[in-house]
């Protein structure tokens, strides 16, 4: 597809996510929404009110069939993934599905082994890695400007808003991670997680995970649907300098502190052994502010257009899934630690099994 072709779009799931894709897709240029789709009227009603040319059903099944639509995008509940992105790319349809990409390891597998053997877009909602202060981070910590990582601390907390289906690491977590893992750029080995459900039995309000990676560095992750005050904070703490970012800074996102902790390398008594504490001057960079889901929608586009592999494709769908389903596997073992790897290779002994009976 030439870059200058109108791409029609296609959004199921008119609820609270899905009217912030219709906005940003219809704000672009060459992209066209031609339909919506949601079971509920009343939301198909208001929908129409805000955008009388798009078109509004109720039947999946009318959008996929669609030969005009090229590109549909999945806003609905995590259940519900997996069955709507399977029909989708078997429609011959690119596909765009909020975060996180399925329910399992299994059925992420599955939708990009679809995806790839039709030649088609699988793209996952992770909106951060698109935002500019995250993407500033990641230029920081590859320039070597902080030193080596030593720890990411991150938190993610609210009073609400209380899911019936999903954990809040499912819910909350998927952003966390897939930040760190864009940063890192290196896989998480194991996960130990905790938490306790307070409102609804057997969905965890709180839980707290912490992820081991394969050079041993080591990231904590907070989320909680309990909490009075919205935090949005991540603290990366390297060996020469740390970086705070708070995403609920209006401008002042990201703060970078020249502090650091020095241990002597040599000392022969006790002494003679005093840790130096650093502490330099807080350096604040300047963000162009840029809406992260316009940038991740006009991706989308790009990607149709180019057949290029998104940034948040569906492997790093799977990948965030992968620390997801390793952290539900430790809460059952009451913060057990549990390897990916092996967790993984089970996922891939069964689906060969499985793709051999058929």
């Amino acid at each position: 597809m030439k870059r200058t072709k109108q791409v029609n779009i296609g959004v199921v799931g008119c609820g609270y996510w899905g009217p912030n894709l219709i906005r940003n897709f219809r704000s672009l240029s060459g992209c066209h929404v031609k339909l919506a789709c949601d079971v509920d009227p009343k939301r198909l009603l208001h929908l129409k009110q805000l955008y009388p040319e798009i078109k509004a059903i109720s039947d999946f099944e009318e959008l996929v069939k669609d030969p005009e639509i090229h590109g549909i995008c999945i806003a609905t509940p995590v259940w519900s993934h997996f069955e709507l992105a399977k029909k989708s790319l078997e429609a011959g349809k690119h596909t765009f599905v909020e975060k996180p990409l399925a329910s399992n390891v299994s059925q992420c597998k599955e939708l990009v082994e679809l995806a790839d053997n039709r030649g088609l877009i699988l793209m996952t909602g992770h909106t951060f890695i698109y935002s500019t202060p995250v993407r500033r981070i990641k230029e920081i910590i590859n320039a070597g400007d902080i030193g080596k990582i030593l720890y990411i601390s991150s938190q993610r907390m609210n009073l609400g808003l209380f899911q019936t289906d999903i954990n809040t690491a499912w819910d909350l977590a998927p952003h966390d991670i897939s930040i760190i893992l864009y940063i890192l750029e290196i896989p998480v080995t194991s996960v130990n997680c905790q938490g306790r459900a307070h409102i609804n039995p057997g969905i965890e309000d709180v839980t707290n995970m912490s992820l081991m990676f394969s050079n041993g560095e080591f990231a904590t992750i907070q989320n909680s649907w309990l909490d009075p005050n919205k935090v949005r904070r991540m603290t990366f703490v390297g060996s020469r300098r740390m970086i705070l970012y708070d995403d609920n800074e209006p401008l002042e996102k990201i703060k970078i502190y020249d502090k650091r902790v020095e241990v002597p390398p040599h000392y022969d008594t006790f002494a003679e052994f005093h840790y130096s504490y650093h502490y330099g001057d807080m350096y604040i960079p300047y963000l162009k502010q840029v809406e992260p889901l316009k940038v991740q929608c006009e991706h989308f586009l790009d990607c149709i257009r180019t057949g290029q592999e998104p940034l948040s494709s569906g492997s790093e769908g799977l990948r965030v899934v992968e620390v997801l389903e390793a952290a539900s596997e430790s809460l059952k073992r009451d913060g057990a630690k549990v390897e990916i790897s092996k967790i993984t290779q089970e996922i891939s002994n069964l689906q060969t099994k499985k793709y051999a009976a058929l």
